[in-house]
């Protein structure tokens, strides 16, 4: 079978890459309740990786890897066209040499980690932990919410922006439960 070759920006490798593997992990939580019981909760996917191991040979091997290190050092996502995995937008997150290249041979490892563009558009800004401000026109901000990250209390959240947790309890009814915030889920301040 002749696949095409894999290209990441501007850069097509020579030849594939020998090993590729390519991971999706998924974020639960688990939380205790009373009588020594637990139920798990669905936080949703996270980044899909890929990673793999390839090598240039031949005269000019250095001088390849060299240029792979520049489209590294370049920064930010761009389009990664491997030829069995779909094509994404991804960035660059390693490289790295496997063994003391030479100039006609050099073995290198590499990774990937898969952009993803799925947040709502009413949003001008997200970022887990942040305050963000949502609009209807381009007058003054209209209301601040926070998203909630990794670790976050509504305590915390409370405390962050002086503000109390029955305050916010008020002011997001769709929270039943205030020792229980989701990762992403949005807090209006009060």
């Amino acid at each position: 079978m002749n696949l095409k070759p894999m290209r990441y920006k501007n850069y097509v490798w020579p030849h594939n890459p020998k090993i590729c593997s390519i991971s999706y992990e998924r974020s639960v939580a688990v939380h205790k309740v009373p009588f020594g019981k637990y139920f798990m909760q669905d936080l949703g996917m996270t980044k899909h990786v890929m990673k793999g191991e390839g090598e240039f040979v031949g005269s000019g091997a250095y001088d390849e890897f060299k240029k792979l290190a520049d489209v590294f050092h370049d920064g930010g996502p761009g389009i990664l066209n491997h030829p069995v995995w779909m094509t994404t937008k991804a960035y660059f997150v390693k490289l790295s040499l496997a063994q003391q290249p030479t100039a006609d041979y050099v073995k290198y490892t590499f990774e990937f980690w898969e952009n993803f563009d799925g947040y709502s558009d009413e949003l001008t800004k997200i970022s887990s932990g942040k305050t963000v401000y949502s609009t209807t026109s381009a007058a003054a901000p209209q209301a601040v919410c926070h998203i909630v990250a990794k670790g976050d209390t509504l305590w915390a959240i409370a405390k962050k922006y002086s503000t109390t947790v029955a305050a916010l309890v008020a002011a997001n009814p769709d929270i039943k439960n205030p020792n229980l915030i989701y990762v992403g889920q949005k807090v209006k301040i009060a």
